[in-house]
Order: structure tokens, then sequence, then C-alpha cells
């Protein structure tokens, strides 16, 4: 027999058809297998559940080898008047759901249920989730009261052991849930019709109508005739629905057919006139205007960081990010060669302090510090500051001498068919550099250094292995950093040509 989670109902409420393919052909949901990344992800959301449950001290953790023990078990600890429980398992009408917390209150009388999120913040999904659980709850007699969603503390400091209390919110979104129950309990019927069929739903699923980094992980199957890259590659056409609704619906999916009367921002249309035409788009006065505010020394700078959910040091929050690693390319004048200095941790302790200090000896008073997105750089420093009030001054100038070399690109100065409309330096990279490339190397995107250093920061690895991710993260930052030192000098010679 089949069964529908809140996992599906949530999945469906994203994609009906998504989810569907995940019950009945499971083969093709799960082809593209969890990248180690995103797998690390899910871990350190389990481990975050584990520690909220000392919120708890006295919960019991229902276990059992199968769906019908862990129910057995379930009602078997119910009847006991054990007033806390993890894990408990309900199902009804082959609807089931497994809660992270359920503690029963005398003085209502009636049980709360406890969402527990590795997140800072609240989304919509968490409530739906919840809102599952109570409905699921009240179907099978069980007097659901509150809903409470707990999730990490985004103002929290560690200081030493974690402050359990303090660490954790705790939210009571019952309100919330009571006003959405009646939606969510018809919707679960709904789903659990759709999703049990065994006739396959026909055509083109609901993300056709989304942008690209919105699609499901069965996209490809659903709608085949969609190509790899078109309509839905269209810079910010995912925060225009109506439009690309527009599109799909006149079946217009090729950046070719599109016509002239669809009404196009000016970012997408020189991302569309690049791709027909296949030239480049090359302001070269503006590119030459922005590089001529550049003062030297020129520093073309990296950060890599690691940004845990459970601050792993003191003076940190969750998810700030750990500063661990730096590649700086630094041009004295505009016919010197560059000059290479970096930075890369080694152990396992807070990296705080002595960054800062290698950061002060290559980057001095003087000249513009380039990178690429300064969001990021900015915000590094940021927490680097708060955590070491001293050397304020030196990073609020540090943050103010910053020049973000991806603005020529997100600027529309340079534009390319083979950029696809994206402006990292990954796809930027090859396209104006293309003797260099980051395929080669055994650490070539942010997600694979960020689980590189979790894997050093844990100690979980032996002195070879540790020796080999050190070298590839220093071959991958030191790319970075002299990728835009590269571009920078493909752009001087675009100017100028």
């Amino acid at each position: 027999m089949k069964y529908i989670s809140k996992t599906d109902y949530l999945l469906w409420r994203a994609c009906p058809k998504n989810a569907w393919l995940r019950i009945h052909k499971p083969y093709l949901y799960y082809a593209m297998e969890l990248t180690e990344f995103e797998q690390s992800v899910l871990d350190a959301g389990i481990e975050v559940e584990l520690l909220a449950r000392n919120l708890f001290p006295d919960g019991v953790l229902i276990t059992g080898a199968s769906q019908q023990e862990a129910r057995t078990n379930t009602s078997t600890t119910l009847q006991s008047g054990n007033g806390t429980l993890f894990q408990p398992f309900f199902e009804h009408e082959q609807l089931l759901a497994m809660l992270d917390v359920l503690q029963y209150d005398d003085h209502k009388p009636e049980y709360a249920i406890y969402e527990v999120k590795a997140s800072t913040e609240i989304k919509d999904e968490y409530l739906y989730d919840l809102a599952f659980q109570t409905v699921l709850l009240r179907q099978l007699g069980i007097n659901a009261g509150r809903a409470l969603l707990v999730h990490l503390n985004g103002g929290y400091v560690r200081k030493d052991a974690f402050d359990i209390a303090r660490l954790f919110k705790t939210v009571d979104v019952t309100d919330t849930i009571e006003r959405i129950a009646e939606i969510v309990a018809a919707e679960m019927r709904e789903a659990r019709t759709y999703l049990l069929s065994d006739i396959e739903p026909p055509g083109p699923c609901s993300c056709i109508y989304k942008g690209r980094s919105k699609h499901c992980s069965t996209f490809k199957y659903s709608n085949p005739t969609v190509p790899t890259y078109g309509v839905h590659d269209i810079v910010r056409v995912g925060s225009s629905p109506k439009k690309l609704r527009e599109l799909v619906d006149a079946g217009i999916l090729s950046l070719e057919n599109i016509p002239a009367e669809i009404k196009l921002t000016r970012t997408q249309c020189a991302q569309l006139q690049a791709y027909r035409t296949g030239e480049r788009i090359i302001d070269k006065a503006a590119i030459s205007r922005e590089l001529d505010e550049l003062a030297f020394p020129l520093h073309f700078i990296d950060y890599e960081t690691f940004a845990p959910p459970l601050p792993l040091f003191n003076d940190y929050s969750p998810y700030d990010q750990i500063p661990l690693q730096y590649s700086v390319h630094v041009v004295g004048s505009p016919s010197e060669e560059p000059i290479h200095r970096d930075f890369l941790h080694a152990g396992t302790n807070d990296p705080n302090s002595s960054f800062l200090d290698s950061l002060q000896q290559h980057v001095g008073s003087f000249g513009t510090i380039i990178v690429w997105n300064k969001a990021f750089e900015s915000h590094v420093n940021d927490g680097i500051a708060r955590r070491l009030p001293p050397a304020r001054d030196y990073l609020i100038d540090f943050n103010d001498r910053i020049y973000d070399l991806m603005d020529i690109f997100t600027k529309q100065y340079f534009v390319h068919k083979d950029l696809l409309g994206k402006v990292s330096i990954k796809n930027v990279l090859p396209v104006l550099t293309p003797d260099l490339s980051y395929s080669a190397l055994g650490i070539h995107d942010g997600a694979a250094a960020s689980l590189a250093w979790s894997k050093l920061l844990s100690a979980a690895l032996g002195p070879e292995e540790s020796k080999e991710l050190y070298r590839q993260l220093r071959e991958y930052c030191t790319l970075d950093s002299y990728g835009m030192y590269a571009i920078w000098r493909a752009l001087i010679s675009l100017s100028e040509g």
C-alpha cells in the first residue's frame, strides 16, 4: 500500500507531478543523487534537531524498524501517559507524518506540536508542514491544540557551551495554523487523490511556469520540449510570472521565437540580442570609466568561508561566516605582473585573529580592493569587526575601498551569448580568458570549498587527506583571485581595442 507523507504533501504543493513521480517512478525522482554538499546540509539539519531535543528533558524517542512498529510504539507510549515524544508516528487513511516533538499539556488538556527547523527565520512552507500535522492528529481524534516552530536564533552569540534556551527561538504559530487548517485539510484530500492515482498526470509539470532555478528534479522528464537554454533562462524571468506564462502558453520556449511585441527589460533585451546575433555587446566607454576609477595598487582578493548553523566558536552566531582562507593578487602599476599572497588556516581553532593579521599584512591602507560580489566580502569583514573591535576602523576602510568587478557585467557593459544571462565568475572567466578553467580542479565551486572546510574543522580526516584538501583549497582560491586579475586585463584590452 502506498502512503502520502507530509514531505509528499509539501512537494505536491510546489509541483504536483514531481511529487507523483517521486511515489510512482522514484528512479526518475532520484536519478540525480544528492551531492555530498547537499547531504551535508541535511545532516546539519538533523544535528540541529537532535540538539533542540534538550529543550524537552523528559522526552522519549519513538523507534521502530517499520511503519507499523513505529505506529504501535507511538500508541503504547501515548497510553503510558508520557508527556513528551520525539519522532512519534501517525497514520490516517494513507496520510502519515512523523513529528519532531509532541508534548502533552495537563493544564489544557491538549497536545502541542513542535516543528524544529535549522533556519533563523520562519518560512511559509514550515506553516503548512505544521498544519498538515495538526490536521492529521485531529482526524485521528487527538486533541492537537498549540502549534509551535522551534528555529535557530540568529541573534544568539555563543559563549563557551551552548545556551540551548537562547540558541533556539520557540514561536507559537497556532493562530496562523488555525486560519489555514481548513484549506490544508482540503489540500490533503486533493493531494491524496492525485498522488495515489496509478495514472500518470499528462502534460508538463507546473514548474514550466517558473524560472530555471525553481524547476523540480524531474522537470526534464515532464517537459521534454523545453530547450536546455531557452525562455526559462531569461534574466529574472522568474520574477515576472505573467510574462513567462504568456510565452509558455503561446508555445514559445526557444529564445529564437520570442516575438518583438513581448516587452522585455533592457537587460533581457541585451541577453536576447547577444544570443541571436552571436556577437558581443561591449560598451567600451563605460568599461573605461569604471576601470579608470581604480587606484593602484590593485588588490584582487577572494575569501573562502564556512557558515555552520551551529556556531563552532565563541562570539559567532548561527550561520556566521568563519573566515578561513583568502587569496590576493596585488598589482602595483599597469605594467607590473601580479604578486600573489594568501592565507590558509591550519587547525580546528577559531581563525579570526590570524586571518585578520595576515590580511593587514598583505592589504595595506592604499589602493583599490577588487572582489567579485562585494556584498560577501563586506559581510565577512563586518563579522570580523564585530568579534575584534580594535580592527573596526581598518575593516571599515577596507570595505570603503572595495570595487565589485562583477558590476561591469551586471550593468551590461559586456554581454556575450555564452554567459547564458549569468554574471558569476564561473561563467565570465571562460568567455574572456578561455585558457583558464575550474573544470580540472579538485574543488571547483564554493559549495565544494565549504564542504572541504567542514571536514577539516571537524578533524575527521587523516593527515594525508587533510594535506590534499588544503592543496585543493589553495588551488581553487588562487584561481578565483587570479581569474579576476585576468578578467581585468581582458577588459582593458577590450576597452582599448
